[in-house]
């Protein structure tokens, strides 16, 4: 989208708050303030220069903790100006967006070597905007429009990057700052704050609790792009000089790969064999939404103590990633490998944990693999022992599974289910047939099916007990439209089995507003780019899928 579009949109949205209050016979004071809040921080990042200096202007007269009503002949003539400084600005450029990336810029494909960074900011023109230019420089974006939609992403995505705004709908950024400066800095995680706020007591509060960086609105979007850039080289030189996990005491990804070069290398040279099994913990998730993200740090600390209490000097504990851990053994072949593991996970299953006045027990499931000839590959290793360990899955959890050359054959596929729900015939079509020769990363098989309408698909027998889904979801359609679908998923079905994508022409944002905070998990705008896509749900479905 073009930055005279962004403008558009800006002009749409106040236009039509404007409009909406006009019926009302009271305004919020509070309301005022974050609309001229947020309107200045958006109006100066996509070029409004005299709407957001205006914005800022007209603030000095509203505060959020006043508790007054306006009629509209009172705020009237604060406001209705802004009106024609956006009918004079909004074909006019902005310095600070010239030598940004040029309208058209084909977005990034695949999921391969991006950075994430979570997005926690209501304002969803400037979210939007944001989205779009770093998503330009190959970074993939997620959106949480409010506090607890934030803290539910970072806690299950672990995002590379933090941009956090101080004013949220539902609590505080400075609230959501303290909720997560802990985990944040032990996984390494930079947290920026983007603010309309810019008093010295906050900014020197938010630097004190741990914050990277903070920004004031309106952005300067070169500037801003060329930050994050080196922030991440930053968060990359960080990772490469430290070899231990912090938060479990293993080692990490880092040292991971290193062991496993140096262990090939040294089969090739001298034939000394090595077995290496990964272990991932059994239903974590559900772990981590019943009893809170502290205890799961707990398990993951007490299942890390308990392998390296049980293991030789001479084997490697790694972090693989998430919930995932990789236990090297030199010298040592997979029947031997297998009693080793199989002796913690016995003792590990007998740990009792206690949370919310109750104690539940915690399993692990490994797959273990051995070096076998000299043309075995790191990569093709991992395969094997990730083989495995799907097999103990898929036949109940908390069992061993030893690689073998038949252990494909006959077995049951992952499975994931994509529904497209949008009454153009055309975009089902289309989309139906490019998922029907996808072929993620991962994934064992993909079921795709579509529906016409949101009544057709409700009343269908989509839905299978345990089965794992990502709809596609069109924002406007007949009959019933697509957020009222929402809703009725997110109220009648787990959310942990569905992702849901809305696909919008964002010519409302109310209704990206509306679809995010019911329960959306992303959105794409029409027309969009097919590998786009693909790319999104890939990414989404590694979330929860494994």
């Amino acid at each position: 989208m073009t930055t005279r579009k962004y403008k558009e949109l800006v002009a749409q949205r106040t236009r039509q708050t404007l409009h909406n209050w006009s019926s009302q016979e009271f305004v919020s004071e509070k309301d005022i303030y974050r609309f001229l809040h947020n309107l200045k921080g958006t109006a100066g990042t996509v070029g409004l220069v005299k709407v957001e200096q205006q914005a800022g202007s007209i603030m000095l007269y509203f505060s959020e903790d006043v508790h007054r009503s306006w009629t509209e002949a009172e705020w009237g003539d604060y406001l209705y100006p802004l009106l024609e400084l956006l009918d004079d600005e909004q074909d006019e450029a902005h310095p600070m967006l010239q030598g940004s990336s040029p309208p058209g810029t084909e977005p990034f494909h695949g999921i391969h070597h991006q950075h994430e960074i979570l997005i926690i900011d209501d304002d969803v023109e400037l979210v939007a905007f944001l989205r779009e230019s770093l998503e330009k420089q190959s970074y993939y974006v997620s959106i949480a429009l409010s506090a607890e939609r934030g803290l539910k992403i970072f806690y299950e995505s672990k995002p590379d990057l933090i941009l956090l705004d101080i004013l949220l709908p539902d609590q505080s950024g400075i609230d959501v700052l303290r909720q997560i400066i802990g985990k944040a800095k032990k996984e390494r995680i930079p947290i920026i704050i983007v603010s309309g706020e810019h008093s010295k007591d906050i900014q020197m509060y938010a630097y004190s609790l741990g914050v990277m960086d903070y920004l004031p609105k309106p952005l300067d979007i070169d500037l801003f792009l060329v930050l994050i850039k080196n922030r991440f080289e930053l968060k990359r030189e960080w990772q490469e000089s430290v070899i231990v996990d912090e938060l479990t005491g293993a080692f990490n990804r880092k040292y991971f790969n290193q062991t496993m070069k140096r262990l090939v290398s040294d089969f090739r040279r001298t034939g000394r064999i090595f077995s290496v099994a990964l272990m991932d913990l059994d239903h974590f998730k559900h772990v981590n939404d019943t009893y809170g993200h502290l205890v799961g740090d707990e398990v993951l600390q007490t299942f890390s103590e308990a392998v390296r209490r049980s293991i030789r000097v001479e084997d490697t504990f790694c972090r693989f990633g998430g919930e995932e851990f990789a236990l090297f053994m030199p010298n040592t072949d997979s029947a031997s490998a297998l009693l080793v593991v199989q002796r913690i996970q016995r003792e590990f299953a007998a740990r009792s944990f206690t949370a919310k006045k109750e104690q539940f027990h915690v399993t692990f499931s490994a797959g273990i693999t051995e070096v076998r000839e000299a043309l075995h590959e790191p990569d093709r290793l991992i395969g094997e022992a990730d083989q495995a360990l799907y097999a103990s899955k898929a036949e109940g959890r908390n069992r061993t599974t030893l690689y073998t050359k038949q252990l494909g054959t006959g077995q049951e596929e992952s499975l994931l289910n994509v529904i497209v729900v949008d009454d153009d015939a055309l975009i089902r079509r289309i989309v139906t047939q490019h998922f029907a020769v996808w072929e993620p990363a991962g994934i064992g098989h993909v079921k795709v099916s579509s529906y016409a309408g949101g009544p057709q698909f409700l009343k269908s027998d989509w839905y299978a007990q345990g089965g794992k889904y990502i709809i596609l979801l069109d924002g406007i359609m007949p009959e019933l439209d697509g957020l009222e679908v929402l809703e009725r998923i997110r109220s009648s079905y787990p959310e942990v089995n569905i992702l849901v994508i809305m696909l919008t022409g964002r010519n409302n944002q109310r209704d990206i507003i509306h679809a995010l905070q019911t329960g959306a998990d992303d959105y794409v705008v029409k027309p969009f780019h097919l590998p786009e896509l693909l790319s999104r749900i890939e990414r989404l479905a590694h979330r929860f899928l494994f």
